[in-house]
This record gives C-alpha cells, sequence and structure tokens, in this order.
C-alpha cells in the first residue's frame, strides 16, 4: 500500500484545492467534513464556478440532522452551498432508521452518473470518509454506501465504500497539519491503512510540507 495517485506537497490546501476544482469545472462533487473541508470549502465559495450547473452530493455522514453542529452537510451549506445555489444537494441524512437512509443513498448514486469529483480528507489515524481502521466497511465490494462507525468516533455514520470512491473521476485528498503526519509516513512506508485504499480514475493528493514531513 501506498499513496496512489499524484502527490502534490502544497503550501496552502484549501487554495490548492479551490485551483483544482476550478480546473476541473465538474458538473458533480462530493463533499466531505472536518476543519480542513471547512476551509477548502471557504476558498471555494468565492471560485468562478458554474454552479447552477453542480449537483453536490456528501462522501460521508454523521447520522445528525443538518441543523446539527456535527453535521457535514450543515458546516457545508453554512460556509458555501447556501451561498452559491448550486442545482442540488443531496444530502445524506434522512430521519428514521440509519439501515434505511444508507439504502436509499446508495440508490441515488448507482442511478447518478459517476461523480465528477469526490472531496476525501484522512484522520490521525488513516480514515478516510467514515471509513475507520478495522471495520467491516473497509471489505464492502458491492454497495456503494453502508452505515458504519466504531467507538473511537461520534455518532454513526454513513459513508462511501471504496466501489463508490472508484467510479470517481477524479478523487483530491486534502491533508494537512502535523497531527496527519504520522498517517502520511505509515501509508508511505506501506502499512495498510483505509487511506491507503483509495483508487480512483485519477487520485491527486494536497498535502501540506507539516503533512508530508
Amino acid at each position: 500500500m501506498e499513496l496512489s495517485g499524484d502527490v502534490r506537497v502544497v503550501d496552502d490546501v484549501p487554495a490548492a484545492f479551490a485551483a483544482l476544482v476550478v480546473e476541473r469545472a465538474p458538473r458533480s462533487i462530493a463533499l466531505s467534513g472536518a476543519w480542513l473541508a471547512r476551509k477548502c470549502y471557504q476558498a471555494l465559495r468565492s471560485a468562478p464556478l458554474d454552479w447552477p450547473g453542480i449537483d453536490v452530493f456528501f462522501g460521508d455522514e454523521r447520522f445528525v440532522p443538518p441543523s446539527s453542529e456535527d453535521s457535514n452537510e450543515g458546516q457545508a451549506r453554512r460556509v458555501l452551498l447556501d451561498h452559491v445555489e448550486p442545482r442540488a444537494v443531496h444530502g445524506m441524512y434522512a430521519p428514521g432508521p440509519i439501515a434505511r437512509a444508507a439504502d436509499a443513498y446508495d440508490a441515488l448514486i448507482r442511478a447518478s452518473p459517476p461523480i465528477d469529483v469526490i472531496h476525501l480528507g484522512l484522520g490521525p489515524d488513516g480514515h478516510t470518509a467514515s471509513l475507520f481502521p478495522n471495520t467491516d466497511a473497509l471489505e464492502e465490494q458491492r454497495r456503494y454506501v453502508v452505515a458504519n462507525g466504531d467507538d473511537l468516533h461520534p455518532h454513526p455514520r454513513l459513508t462511501f465504500t471504496f466501489p463508490a470512491i472508484a467510479r470517481a473521476r477524479l478523487v483530491v485528498v486534502a491533508v494537512s497539519s502535523a497531527e496527519k503526519r504520522e498517517a502520511v509516513a505509515r501509508i508511505r512506508a506501506g502499512e495498510d491503512l483505509p487511506g491507503a485504499r483509495i483508487r480512483a480514475s485519477e487520485v491527486i493528493w494536497l498535502v501540506d510540507p507539516d503533512a508530508w514531513g
């Protein structure tokens, strides 16, 4: 295992992310969450994109409503989506059992064309999306969306599987800060962390010097 794809060490990951998205002019994009994603979407907010022509999806989500401070969709709406008017926002959360929400989003992704850009991050433990180490979701080969979680991360999750990620035209993995350096180093050394399994038609890692080491 290793960092698959093109690795770009950049000083400003959010600016590089926004520039790359503008360059590719996607008609569909899947967003993520956490503090770096927030910075990336703040940078994207002023970027020259044809938002009315873009469908927005999510690669993972805590199973909480968008009004929650813990919601990836809620964060994305506050910092970006409520300001740019995309063609559609396809949230993962739906009231009711999480298994039913997973089935519905799986059906949505199957019925949609391959997503042009999927944005992922990397956790200090090497997870990406909500594909955590030592969870059953890592081995899923059939479904595109499953429920997942572990004892180390709050809330049950919905997440793209590796087959869903592999279907994308471009996956952009954004990684910043010294707290991610160990995870990056472990993948570079060949460890089978979840982030090492990212594959797609094209994968670009945007990593800052603090994370690269």
